[in-house]
């Protein structure tokens, strides 16, 4: 019976794959995705407008916080809870905050289609996190096997 020789695997030098990661990084970093999101991001911190709606939202947070304790049964429960909501509509009528929200979702979208791509250059297996709260596959995306990705049978 002939021995079946297994290949010694050897450690994967980190070196190179760090640098082309730096490198991958830097071709990100100058893209027109990224220059449009620091755009935004800029805007939104040097905005008083922004400023003046951030400590409103931050005041009734920590008020729906403080009634929260009690849940529902506090007496400003709702109150406190509406007018969170208030001041998050109106934050996502200014022009500047929409936008960064768009460029911030643009980007992620970029970085998480890059990792997609390396993930899948490795094994078609391999699962990617992404900051999607309703995904469209994997385990649990109620699929018609038992497992439930979405994917079998």
């Amino acid at each position: 019976m002939q021995q079946l020789e297994i290949a010694e695997q050897t450690p994967l030098d980190m070196a190179p794959v760090v640098l082309c990661a730096y490198e991958l990084g830097d071709y990100i970093n100058q893209s027109a995705e990224v220059a449009d999101y620091l755009y935004w991001k800029n805007e939104v911190e040097h905005n008083p407008e922004v400023a003046s709606l951030r400590a409103r939202f931050n005041r009734a947070k920590e008020f729906f916080s403080e009634c929260e304790r009690f849940g529902r049964f506090h007496p400003d429960y709702h109150a406190a809870k509406d007018k969170v909501k208030a001041v998050e509509a109106e934050m996502a009528q200014v022009e500047c905050i929409r936008r960064y929200k768009e460029a911030e979702e643009v980007v992620d979208t970029l970085l998480y289609d890059v990792s997609l791509m390396i993930a899948e250059s490795v094994s078609g297996s391999i699962k990617v996190p992404g900051n999607n709260p309703l995904p469209s596959g994997g385990c649990g995306g109620g699929g018609s096997c038992s497992c439930g990705s979405g994917g079998c049978g």
